[in-house]
C-alpha cells in the first residue's frame, strides 16, 4: 500500500469493496434467520467489516463519500453508523451466547469467544466515552483536541480488536466446513487489509496534526 494521493484514493475505495462483498458474503454463507447462530456471523460482521469501517472512512480525505460535505455533517453520519455498529455487536454476542445456553454449551472457552467478549465490551465503553465529544458541556477539564485525540486512539484499538476477532471467526469449525482452502484465504485478506488501510488513516490523521501544532 503506497502514500501517494493517487494510491491512498484506490485503497479507500478498495476498502469500501472490500467491506461489502465480504459483509454480502458472510450474510449469503450465514442466511440470517435460518437459525440463532446464524445472526452471529451475519451481525459481527456487518458490526466490525461494513458499518465501523464506513463509520472510520466517513473521515476519510481520500475515500469519503461525504468529502465536500462540512465536518459536523460527517460527525452525524459517523455517530449513527457507528451506533448502528455497536447494536450489531451487542445483538450478534446475545445470539451466540443465547443459542450456547440454549444447547448447554459452555461460552468464552475460544480465544474467538474470548475476545469477542473483550472486544463488544471495549466498544461499548469506547463509544460511551465519546460522549462528551457530542455534548461538551460533560467535558469539563478537557480540551475537546485531546478528547478527539483519545477517541481516535481508542477508536483504532476498537476496529483492530474486531478485526482480530473476525479473523479468529474464520478459523471456527463452521466456517472452515462451509468454504474451500482458497476461499478461507481470501476471507482473511478482507479484515486484513481493511484493518492496514484504516490504521493508516488515523495513524496519518494524526501525525498531520501533531505537525499543524508544532
Amino acid at each position: 500500500f503506497l502514500h501517494s494521493e493517487t494510491h491512498l484514493r484506490g485503497n479507500s475505495a478498495l476498502i469500501h469493496l472490500i467491506c461489502i462483498g465480504f459483509s454480502l458474503f458472510i450474510g449469503l454463507l450465514s442466511r440470517p434467520g435460518s437459525s440463532l447462530f446464524s445472526w452471529h456471523p451475519f451481525l459481527m460482521t456487518l458490526a466490525f467489516s461494513f458499518l465501523m469501517t464506513e463509520a472510520i472512512l466517513v473521515f476519510s480525505p481520500h475515500g469519503s463519500p461525504l468529502k465536500r460535505f462540512p465536518h459536523k455533517v460527517k460527525g452525524g453520519v459517523h455517530w449513527i453508523l457507528q451506533c448502528l455498529s455497536v447494536s450489531c455487536a451487542v445483538l450478534g454476542l446475545a445470539a451466540i451466547s443465547y443459542n450456547k445456553f440454549l444447547n448447554g454449551k459452555a461460552h468464552f472457552t475460544s480465544w474467538h469467544g474470548l475476545l469477542g467478549l473483550l472486544t463488544v465490551c471495549v466498544v461499548v465503553l469506547q463509544s460511551l466515552a465519546a460522549v462528551p465529544l457530542i455534548y461538551q458541556t460533560l467535558a469539563k477539564g478537557w480540551s475537546l483536541a485531546k478528547l478527539k485525540r483519545y477517541h481516535a486512539a481508542s477508536g483504532l484499538v476498537s476496529y483492530l480488536l474486531g478485526s482480530v476477532s473476525l479473523l479468529l471467526g474464520l478459523r471456527s469449525a463452521w466456517f472452515t466446513a462451509s468454504v474451500r482452502e482458497h476461499t478461507w484465504y481470501l476471507s482473511a485478506l478482507c479484515p486484513a487489509l481493511s484493518a492496514l488501510v484504516i490504521m493508516n488513516q488515523v495513524t496519518r490523521a494524526y501525525v498531520a496534526k501533531k505537525r499543524l501544532q508544532s
